[in-house]
């Protein structure tokens, strides 16, 4: 479990994440390669089908009006022949007198002089009022001769109507196909994207020093590999493509609103435009709650690691009210900003639909009354509630996917600012190499100093020297340096001043790997992992056989323990498996001995056991020590007796060293650390 301020890093990542632009720019910035090619393909698909999409209102208008005038008598035919006829039908007086009306030839049509006859009787047997309307003669349409009524009586037009309605289904199959690439590919895009990051991140972690997670929350780091991850791809997933093809759509549709009528135009965007403020303005006041969610969420889940880390200590202490407590008030953070980010970006959409209503309710108004002036046709009504429906869905999908931009900036911020971390210092230009099976094994530190701070040195000006074969003991109180020169030899930290050589070769000269594969440590704290009892012995080891491993728990004692196993070395075991400490211990010290460096570090390696654990433990170390250099670092002084060099710590300085009879006779710091222990 890391200590330290992860706290610090969620507020600093909260100031950067309200650079909302700036966050955008770098995700997309971060799409390369391949991954880039399949956005742009999935932007163009998504655009395609948009721009498809705008036709159909002009279509669906052009249907309309075709049905429209399919269904109803023909008015403006009527009211022409009704006019024909009354200038070339004379009255009974000049038939009389000998004067005869011609035939009318309307359409293609014969109207012969008897159906004008009868047309004119009609025509007298509507009031005088209504004789000029056209829809009064239709009142009486069954009564109209059959040449009138074949030229004025509804007609579908079923060859330009199925040309309509292929060309709208060809269109909507088109766009929907085109939706569907679109949304297969963006899917492969973020699942990739998140993926390159996730290994980013696991490089980024190999190459971060050791104080990041000293100073941060091992909650917080996860959190990022883990929802910050999974956020950005969700959220670029249901909003990058989804942006693209909305703003197209809504570019297009204006235009086709403005083509098809002006004044219907301006009355449906003016109605849109309050919706449009309002969503900029909730865009700018919610996007530091949804920062804060995942600062939070960070928090929260640093706390709950550490907890579950140490849930035996919290038991032991009846610390649960106290946990509780706090773990209360970090979900209630968590809740708030969750509630306060959600909250504001949920307006968008109802505003978006009312304001859509809205526009539905204007357009109908006002074109009935252009439609009632015979300014525009009824399909054009048609076209502009479907202009309206493709205008506002836009909007407010254009609404929700920024909803989930913001979240997707947020959680990149905190990935990027991970990413960014200062990293160990380059090693491509370090030629030197040691082999690990020709070294000697001389150690020697040359008045090393270090800090943690540059301000605050913690080791002064350490200088020892350890030959070949040599057991060292470094002991001291605690925080007197031990563990730090031990992470300094393994160049988990860069020395401030001084050198440390293996075999005469500076460490500052070899690689990290090279320096890491010349050691075996065993820790105070054992760790396993989940799989076979061998995996967890052979860790990173090629080619190790049965015989090798049973001959090493055969002199470490181990033997006895795997008999009692199911399946031998082959059982599946875990850190929360019922494995004592001082068999999990032994495991340790079996992989080190397989790993068979020519250095072994022990840390604290008994101090988790018991009296006669450690005895069994102590005699596991000393076959592992054998023919290597070794460093002990304990504070149990009984085990490091028969060291053949023992050097005494405090405040990072070495103020005693010699063996162990050689200190006691000094009667000097180590004696009376080693007598305080048997005290009574």
């Amino acid at each position: 479990m890391f200590n330290g301020g992860g706290g610090g890093h969620g507020n600093q990542s909260q100031q950067k994440a309200k650079n909302f632009l700036g966050a955008c720019k770098r995700l997309i910035s971060e799409i390369r390669g391949k991954l880039l090619v399949l956005l742009i393909i999935s932007i163009t698909f998504a655009t395609a089908g948009s721009i498809l999409s705008i036709k159909a209102p002009d279509l669906l208008s052009n249907l309309t009006d075709e049905i429209t005038t399919g269904i109803r008598p023909d008015t403006e035919a009527l009211q022409e022949i009704s006019t024909l006829i009354a200038e070339n039908y004379m009255s009974l007086d000049a038939l009389s007198a000998g004067h005869k009306p011609d035939d009318i030839v309307y359409r293609g049509t014969t109207i012969t002089l008897e159906d004008q006859q009868k047309f004119g009787e009609l025509v007298k047997s509507i009031d005088v009022d209504d004789k000029n309307d056209a829809s009064a003669m239709l009142k009486k349409f069954d009564e109209l001769p059959e040449s009138i009524r074949s030229i004025v009586e509804p007609k579908m037009n079923l060859e330009r109507i199925n040309h309509f309605v292929i060309l709208l289904a060809a269109l909507y199959i088109i766009s929907s196909l085109l939706t569907l690439i679109e949304s297969l590919t963006m899917t492969e895009v973020t699942n990739k994207f998140a993926q390159q990051l996730r290994g980013q991140i696991s490089e980024k972690i190999n190459r971060l020093p050791l104080k990041y997670f000293d100073r941060n929350q091992t909650g917080d780091i996860l959190s990022r590999i883990t929802n910050d991850v999974d956020m950005v791809s969700s959220s670029l997933d249901s909003s990058l493509s989804t942006i693209i093809a909305d703003l197209a759509l809504l570019i297009g549709t204006v235009f086709m609103m403005f083509k098809t009528n002006t004044t219907l135009a301006l009355i449906a965007i003016g109605s849109s435009l309050l919706g449009f403020a309002f969503m900029f303005a909730i865009l700018a006041k919610s996007q530091k709650y949804f920062v804060m969610r995942q600062a939070e969420l960070g928090k929260l889940n640093a706390h709950i690691e550490e907890v579950y880390s140490g849930l035996n200590v919290v038991k032991t202490y009846n610390g649960q009210k106290e946990v509780n407590h706090k773990f209360d008030q970090l979900n209630q953070k968590v809740y708030e900003s969750n509630r306060k980010s959600h909250f504001l970006s949920g307006l968008m959409r109802p505003i978006m639909i009312f304001t859509g209503n809205f526009g539905y309710v204007a357009v109908c108004v006002v074109g009935a009354i252009l439609a009632s002036d015979k300014v525009i046709t009824f399909g054009v009504i048609v076209a502009f509630m479907t202009y309206i429906r493709m205008f506002n869905n836009p909007l407010s999908e254009i609404a929700q996917a920024a909803t989930n931009l913001q979240s997707a900036a947020a959680a990149s911020e905190r990935v990027f600012e991970f990413l960014d971390e200062p990293e160990m210092s380059d090693q491509k230009t370090l030629s030197a190499k040691l082999d690990r099976n020709k070294v000697k094994g001389d150690i020697e530190f040359k008045n090393v100093k270090f800090g943690y701070d540059d301000d605050k040195l913690i080791i002064h000006d350490f200088s020892a020297k350890a030959k070949a074969g040599q057991k060292i003991a470094i002991v001291g109180p605690t925080g007197a340096g031990k563990t730090t020169m031990v992470n300094l030899l393994m160049k988990f930290y860069e020395i401030n001043d001084g050198e440390i050589l293996i075999d005469g070769v500076p460490t500052s000269t070899l690689t990290r790997e090279n320096v890491h594969e010349l050691f075996t440590m065993v820790l105070q704290d054992t760790w396993m992992f989940e799989g076979t009892l061998r995996e967890n012995i052979i860790y990173n080891r090629k080619n190790v056989s049965d015989k090798q491993l049973y001959k090493i728990c055969d002199e470490i004692g181990l033997t006895h323990f795997i008999k009692t196993l199911p399946n031998g070395f082959d059982t599946k075991i875990s850190e929360s498996d019922g494995i004592s400490a001082g068999q999990k211990q032994l495991i340790t010290i079996a992989r080190g001995m397989v790993e068979d460096a020519p250095f072994l570090i022990l840390d604290e390696a008994t101090s988790n056991v018991d009296t006669r654990t450690e005895e069994a433990v102590q005699d596991a170390m000393d076959k592992l020590m054998e023919g290597r250099t070794s460093f002990i670092i304990a504070h149990r002084l009984s085990t490091i007796k028969n060291a053949d060099l023992i050097l005494v710590m405090k405040e990072g300085n070495i103020i005693e060293s010699g063996n162990h009879n050689q200190l006691m006779k000094q009667n000097g710091f180590y004696a009376d650390l080693y007598n305080s222990q048997f005290a009574l």
